[in-house]
C-alpha cells in the first residue's frame, strides 16, 4: 500500500519532471508529446498519481488530495503557458524578415531598347561637347525639304514617300530641320544632337515602320574638316557597337558635299560574311558628310569661313544591330516578355 510520504515524493517528482519537460519543448510537437506523458487521460503520469491517491489511507488523503489538486493545477497552467509562448514565437517568426534569405525579384517595368539607344548615343557624344536640340513634329516644306537644298522635283517631296497634312505642312521625315532652326538661332559654334521621331509612307514589316525614331548630330565651327568627321564617327561606332572597323562609301545627301555612308564590320559574322549582312561582311548604319554651303547661305553663313557636318541614323536599326533583334515590329508590339529581356 502506498503511503503518504511516498505519494508526496511522487507528486513532487511529476511536478518537477512535467514543468522541465515543458520548458524544453521548442514547437508544438514536442509540447503535445510533452502533455500526453504527464497529462494524458488514459496513460499520462497525472492518471497514474490520481490512481495512487485512491490507494491511500482514509486518514491521509484529504492532505494528499489538496497536494495532488495544487500540483495539477500547477503543471495545466505550465503547459498553457508554454503553448501560448511558443505560438508567439512562432507567429514573431514568420512576420520578421530573414536576412539571409534572397530578395525576390519582381519585374518592375523596364526602358524601352530605343530609349537606351538613345541615351548611350547622346552620352557619348556629351563628352565630345555635343548638346540635346528638339523640334517640332509638325513642319512647313520649307524646314523639311527647301531650306536642306532639296531641289522641287526631289521624290522625297512626293505624297507616296512624305505625309502631307495639308498644302506644305507635313509630318517631318527627318530630324534635320532641327538643325536648321538651330543655326537660324545660335552663331557657331554649334554642336548639338537631334533625336525624335520620324514619319514617312512606308511598309510596316521586318525592317520597315511608318513611323521610327532618329537621331541626327550637326558640328558647325571654323577649321572643320571631314577628317574630323571621320575620327569622330569612327570612335562612336567603337564604343557604341564595339567594333573598331568601319568604312565610309561615296554617297550623295541634297544638303551634305561631299557625303558618305558609313558602314561597321557586321556585328554578327565579325566581318566573314553572313545571310544578315548579305555575305558583304558589313552592315550600314548612318549617313553623313560635310554640310553643304548652299545651306549655310540660308542661315547667312559665310561658307569661307565656317564649315562643319553633319550626321543621322534610325534607332531601330542600331538597336537591332546592338541587341540582336532580327525583326522591327518587336519594338513596336509592346510585349512585356520581349521588354523585360532589357
Amino acid at each position: 500500500m502506498t503511503t503518504s510520504g511516498q505519494f508526496q515524493q511522487d507528486t513532487d517528482r511529476f511536478r518537477d519532471e512535467a514543468l522541465s519537460a515543458f520548458e524544453r519543448a521548442t514547437t508544438a510537437e514536442e509540447l503535445e508529446t510533452a502533455r500526453i506523458q504527464f497529462l494524458g487521460d488514459r496513460s499520462g503520469q497525472l492518471r497514474s498519481l490520481q490512481q495512487a491517491l485512491g490507494a491511500l489511507p482514509k486518514e491521509d488523503k484529504p492532505a494528499a488530495g489538496r497536494a495532488f489538486n495544487e500540483v495539477k493545477t500547477l503543471v495545466t497552467e505550465a503547459h498553457a503557458s508554454r503553448g501560448r509562448d511558443l505560438a508567439r514565437s512562432s507567429a514573431d517568426r514568420a512576420g520578421a524578415a530573414d536576412l539571409t534569405m534572397p530578395a525576390r525579384h519582381v519585374w518592375r517595368g523596364a526602358k524601352h531598347p530605343v530609349t537606351l539607344v538613345i541615351e548611350e548615343i547622346v552620352e557619348i557624344f556629351r563628352e565630345l561637347g555635343f548638346t540635346i536640340a528638339l523640334g517640332p513634329q509638325v513642319e512647313t516644306e520649307w524646314y523639311n525639304f527647301g531650306s536642306l537644298n532639296f531641289p522641287p522635283d526631289h521624290p522625297a517631296l512626293d505624297a507616296h514617300d512624305t505625309l502631307y497634312l495639308k498644302d506644305d505642312v507635313l509630318l517631318r521625315t527627318h530630324t534635320s530641320p532641327v538643325q536648321m532652326r538651330t543655326l537660324q538661332r545660335f552663331p557657331p559654334p554649334i554642336r548639338i544632337l537631334a533625336p525624335g521621331d520620324v514619319f514617312r509612307r512606308d511598309f510596316f514589316d521586318a525592317s520597315h515602320a511608318p513611323m521610327f525614331s532618329q537621331i541626327e548630330g550637326l558640328c558647325i565651327d571654323e577649321g572643320i574638316s571631314f577628317v574630323d568627321l571621320k575620327a569622330m564617327l569612327t570612335n562612336f561606332a567603337r564604343r557604341l557597337l564595339g567594333t573598331a572597323r568601319t568604312r565610309f562609301r561615296p554617297s550623295y545627301f541634297p544638303f551634305t558635299e561631299p557625303s558618305a555612308e558609313v558602314d561597321i564590320a557586321c556585328v554578327i559574322c565579325r566581318g566573314k560574311g553572313c545571310r544578315v549582312c548579305k555575305n558583304s561582311g558589313w552592315l550600314e548604319i548612318l549617313g553623313a558628310g560635310m554640310v553643304d554651303p548652299e545651306v549655310f547661305r540660308h542661315v547667312g553663313y559665310d561658307s569661307e569661313q565656317i564649315s562643319g557636318f553633319a550626321f543621322g541614323m534610325g534607332i531601330e536599326r542600331v538597336a537591332m544591330l546592338k541587341y540582336g533583334i532580327n525583326d522591327m515590329r518587336l519594338l513596336f508590339e509592346n510585349d512585356v516578355r520581349f521588354l523585360s529581356q532589357f
